[in-house]
């Protein structure tokens, strides 16, 4: 059933897997807007690849720039992944479109006003956009009906280091802001999604179809598929599809917990460690939503639908 056509706000840093779930959030949602930020790659990349994604798909949906940087500390993105522009080196002739001049903080803020209590947003990079706007007007939540989030990782099984996950080890303290001053959200953490990889030979059977989302995705994750072979998967990790499809169609959560989490800022070993009080020792109320199991089949079937193919 979904969630009835759901209004969305789009935080990213496009990244393979966030081109995915935005393909996926224009099939069965409506994108007011897409805030960018650096993550994956560059601002400058990211932006482009934004823009150049919406017109692979035929969309018209304002683009805004966000945050280039961290916080506080910098951090290194993940070229080694998505390749140097994101996009799997593709080569591809950037969009004739530009950002909006407005800031993607600014832009949300502006856009929560309009659709209150309508607009939920999906955080699929860094949170430093969503820190800086929930910084300025402590009252967004309010505003906002849901919020989603990629990120963390949850009994500390990083991606980015031994116990962070790239999204929140790239911007710590933009994490730590939301997490302490949102009130309630939906977490899909790195180790949901790594239990929910799609398998490799279905995808690869799909992205064999004619059509030009087929077509762009294959071009696109070239690289980071190579990268997943190489690691000895037998699926990919499209982690940022999964938050999107929860986001759209919350009937496909199977299992969750609501626990109180934080954000490590400062340890040597574990900054940008997402630390889950399991079992209520801190006494702070539960504000993470953590996501514990989905409805694959159904996961799957909205990835073939977001690439254009009528089946799975």
């Amino acid at each position: 059933m979904g969630d009835q056509q759901a209004m969305l706000f789009i935080d990213t840093d496009p990244g393979v897997d966030d081109a995915l779930a935005i393909m996926m959030a224009h099939e069965f949602g409506k994108v007011v807007g897409l805030g960018i930020a650096a993550g994956n790659v560059g601002l400058a990349h990211t932006t482009a690849n934004a823009l150049k994604l919406l017109d692979v798909i035929g969309s018209d949906a304002p683009v805004f720039r966000g945050a280039p940087h961290p916080f506080v500390r910098p951090a290194l993105g993940a070229p080694h992944v998505h390749g140097a522009d994101g996009f799997g080196d593709t080569g591809y002739l950037p969009s004739s479109r530009s950002a909006e001049a407005e800031h993607a903080s600014l832009a949300l803020l502006r856009l929560s006003h309009m659709h209150s209590g309508a607009l939920t947003i999906v955080a699929l990079g860094p949170l430093t956009n969503l820190a800086l706007a929930l910084s300025l007007d402590p009252a967004l939540p309010t505003r906002i009906r849901r919020l989603v989030v990629m990120g963390g990782a949850v009994t500390g099984q990083g991606n980015t280091s031994a116990s962070a996950e790239f999204n929140v080890g790239f911007d710590p303290e933009a994490a730590h802001v939301v997490y302490s001053r949102w009130g309630e959200f939906q977490l899909i953490d790195w180790e949901l999604c790594m239990r929910h990889a799609l398998p490799a030979d279905r995808l690869e059977s799909w992205l064999a179809h004619d059509g030009a989302r087929p077509a762009f995705f294959a071009a696109i994750s070239r690289k980071i598929r190579a990268f997943s072979r190489n690691q000895g998967r037998t699926g990919l990790v499209l982690a940022d599809a999964l938050a999107m499809a929860v986001a759209l169609h919350p009937e496909l959560v199977l299992a969750s917990r609501c626990r109180s989490i934080g954000v490590e800022l400062d340890g040597f070993l574990t900054r940008g460690a997402t630390v889950v009080d399991w079992n209520g020792r801190g006494g702070q109320s539960p504000n993470a939503l953590i996501v514990d199991a989905i409805d694959q089949q159904g996961f799957e079937r909205m990835v073939a639908e977001s690439l254009g193919l009528a089946e799975g």
